[in-house]
């Protein structure tokens, strides 16, 4: 496999790599039953370590190409149409990495990024890496907006790009559209999102916010949030919390 393959040469090597048994597994794993978050997905069984091993051979894969994987109903073809993505817009000159952002966006907005997995592992080396450059973050707050569970996903895995490069106004300028989501998907990528705040920026920073916001958080977000503090602090702000 290289990176002349064809789409459909790609989709049959991810299928050759299938396990049945581990894709029964992933169905449950990642919610694909009736009413679950990942709802009609379709997995064929392939471990991660295969995808990324698979997306070494495919580095510059072209933009078409990947585009034509992120239309495939199965979820790990995806997952390896996101991984070159990701290696692609890092090696990529500037207008290159303008048309791998351009694909992004198309596919988070037609529902082919949909599941956490693929949000976390492109959210913020694409687009937040993206915007990091640019020097402006205003679109996260576009995407942190939408009701949409992986758009707003996408908005608050972008601001780890600006954690990254020690900016920290990304992040807090989208907590306050993701605050009152209490869906667990938001909370958990919430309270990671601040947890990196303290452990990457100013630990002063978390604490402040919390001081300011803990009564207002959910308990999972607050929970992952708090992680790295001292147990006296945990309790300090579980009990700001309000019950409600």
């Amino acid at each position: 496999m290289t990176s002349t393959a064809t789409a459909a040469e790609v989709v049959a090597a991810v299928h050759a790599l299938g396990d049945p048994e581990r894709a029964v597994g992933n169905s449950r794993f990642f919610k694909t039953g009736p009413g679950e978050y990942g709802e009609g997905d379709v997995f064929v069984g392939v471990r991660v370590p295969q995808l990324r091993a698979l997306t070494k051979s495919l580095r510059g894969l072209p933009v078409d190409v990947v585009r034509t994987l992120l239309d495939d109903p199965v979820h790990e073809v995806r997952q390896v149409a996101l991984f070159t993505a990701t290696a692609n817009f890092a090696a990529a000159d500037p207008a290159g990495r303008a048309a791998w952002v351009q694909l992004y966006r198309d596919a988070v907005r037609a529902g082919r990024v949909n599941n956490w997995d693929l949000v976390d592992l492109s959210a913020d080396p694409i687009l937040g890496a993206w915007l990091v450059e640019q020097g402006d973050h205003r679109e996260l707050l576009t995407w942190a907006r939408s009701e949409n569970l992986w758009e707003r996903r996408v908005g608050l895995l972008g601001t780890f790009a600006f954690l990254k490069a020690q900016q920290p106004h990304a992040l807090l300028d989208v907590a306050p559209l993701v605050i009152d989501d209490r869906r667990d998907l938001i909370q958990k990528a919430f309270g990671w999102m601040l947890r990196e705040l303290g452990k990457r920026v100013d630990r002063r920073l978390l604490l402040g916010y919390l001081d300011a916001h803990a009564h207002a958080m959910g308990r999972t977000a607050l929970s992952y949030a708090t992680e790295h503090l001292s147990a006296q602090q945990r309790t300090r702000y579980r009990a700001l919390r309000s019950p409600h």
